[in-house]
């Protein structure tokens, strides 16, 4: 009977000891969601044009790659004229700035490594700089803003192929002059009209966004939770991994409500200013936090954050939340959305022309005199 007591007390401190302690492994899941603009516009917005306009010099080269096609403002309907907004890009000719021929000098080795000589290879390096610009106005003509998607400030380099003689490589672009500029150009180009389509898109666009994410599940598999986290965390990306960016989320927020008691359940149950309890209920706060954002509830989710701040463990990622939280309520105000989960239907779009509600203007004709 005695080493029976002696054991039982041996075993108290360690059923203590695994309370004290608890591990928390990240478990990362998927969401999608709908970003908003970040300029107000008009909400009867919903269509646009883009012309491009370049010199005589360049027209050749903008006729071949034909680049208002590839722009794109995500969730608009795209018009060949007149649409609600129109992007004028404003393609400057690409300007070589100098010239000149660099060299590398390169060790010839034997079979055992030991230096034989040396061999120099040249090649010829072009500074040049290209320059493009896009005004954004809408259908009255009244200016929205400009973007400056290239600009002469930026020194650009082309570097020719190496040449074991430096003839070859000084009079490399001479002779190549035409398909170099046109690589060269068409590249630039490209460049200029993704920086575009991502600048109209976050301005003004609903482009499909997905993310992958994270939350704090008990790891310590004595821990009394940790078969509870596990399944609420299971439930959760159960029900996230169903969202997409245009559904209403009504749905979604029902079926979480057993998921958002469990950790409202796990913050009462462990209560105590032990490093133990503190540790449980931020992870509490944290998936809570999470959960609450893709739910677009940026009050419960600034609510959240100050408990995590105020749990005093890792206040640094309350104070984060907080700030994606008065972020995601500022868009929310902007855009007057009050979420990020709806369907666009681009195709049902009309310009402000095909409504008939405005009339199109005619253009000024100069009597000669």
């Amino acid at each position: 009977m005695k080493k029976y007591y002696l054991s039982l007390l041996l075993f108290i401190p360690l059923l203590a000891g695994a309370q004290k302690n608890v591990d928390l492994d990240k478990f990362t899941f998927t969401a999608q969601f709908r970003s908003l603009p970040a300029i107000r516009l008009d909400s009867s917005f919903r269509t646009y044009n883009v012309s491009i306009e370049g010199t005589k010099l360049i027209q050749g080269y903008l006729d071949e790659i034909d680049p208002e096609k590839s722009v794109l403002l995500e969730g608009w309907k795209k018009l060949p004229k007149e649409g609600h907004l129109a992007v004028i890009v404003k393609i400057e000719d690409l300007l070589p700035q100098s010239v000149t021929v660099k060299e590398r000098v390169e060790t010839i080795k034997n079979k055992a490594g030991q230096a034989t000589g040396t061999r120099t290879y040249y090649w010829q390096e072009v500074v040049y700089t290209f320059a493009a610009l896009a005004n954004i106005h809408d259908y009255r003509g009244k200016h929205i803003r400009d973007e400056v998607l290239a600009s002469r400030d930026h020194k650009q380099v082309y570097k020719s192929p190496e040449f074991p003689i430096r003839g070859l490589a000084e009079g490399y672009f001479v002779l190549n002059s035409l398909s170099v500029t046109r690589d060269l150009f068409r590249n630039c180009v490209t460049r200029a009209m993704h920086q575009l389509t991502d600048r109209i898109t976050d301005n003004f666009g609903f482009k499909e966004v997905t993310v992958k994410d994270h939350m704090w599940i008990v790891d310590s598999r004595k821990h009394a939770e940790y078969e509870a986290h596990r399944k609420a965390f299971r439930d959760m990306n159960e029900v996230i991994f169903g969202m997409n960016a245009y559904t209403p989320i009504t749905n979604a927020r029902e079926q979480l409500k057993p998921v958002i008691n469990y950790f409202e359940g796990v913050k009462r149950k462990y209560t105590s200013t032990s490093k133990h309890d503190r540790k449980i209920r931020y992870a509490s706060y944290y998936n809570l936090a999470v959960l609450y954002y893709y739910l677009d509830d940026p009050q419960m989710m600034m609510k959240e954050a100050n408990g995590l701040i105020l749990n005093d463990f890792d206040a640094n990622d309350g104070k984060g939340f907080e700030r994606t939280a008065l972020w995601l309520k500022k868009q929310f105000e902007t855009t007057n959305i009050y979420t990020r989960h709806f369907a666009i239907d681009p195709a049902t779009f009309k310009g402000p022309y095909e409504n008939g509600t405005v009339k199109a203007k005619k253009p000024e004709v100069k009597k000669s005199r």
